[in-house]
């Protein structure tokens, strides 16, 4: 990974940046707003990306301004964009951060050092059985 390269990261809500309780709005993910305002100043876009719409997605947007985050985009690639809800929502973006990624949410502490640490490592995560390994 380019660690000098801008991304354009789209970050999911629920789950992600609060915890899921929806269509309520979840307490903050631990360091979520922090780690998104820093990926900001570090000069990241953020595109807000998430199944809410309308009242829902009005709620999070604003829950995230009053937490001193606001998007580049709000489920568009850029702002301008004039979204055909008929087609596909597919964005642009470099990083996807989402907990329903294989494995799940790995956690903001995590998600930054990965992105700004050229030496990082990941966590080991134990090596669970398959299903297959039991008729071995």
């Amino acid at each position: 990974m380019d660690f000098n390269k801008k991304l354009i990261i789209a970050v999911d809500f629920d789950g992600t940046i609060v915890e899921d309780a929806y269509p309520n709005i979840g307490r903050p993910m631990m360091f979520a707003f922090e780690t998104l305002e820093r990926l900001q100043k570090d000069g990241h876009r953020l595109i807000l990306w998430t199944y809410r719409n309308g009242v829902r997605l009005d709620e999070a947007v604003e829950f995230c301004k009053k937490n001193g985050i606001e998007f580049y985009a709000v489920n568009k690639s850029f702002p301008e964009e004039q979204f055909d809800y008929s087609k596909s929502r597919k964005i642009h973006a470099d990083l996807f951060i989402d907990d329903r990624n294989i494995g799940g949410f790995i956690g903001w502490g995590e998600v930054y050092q990965m992105l700004t640490n050229p030496k990082y490592q990941p966590l080991k995560m134990p090596k669970k059985k398959g299903f297959f390994s039991f008729f071995k």
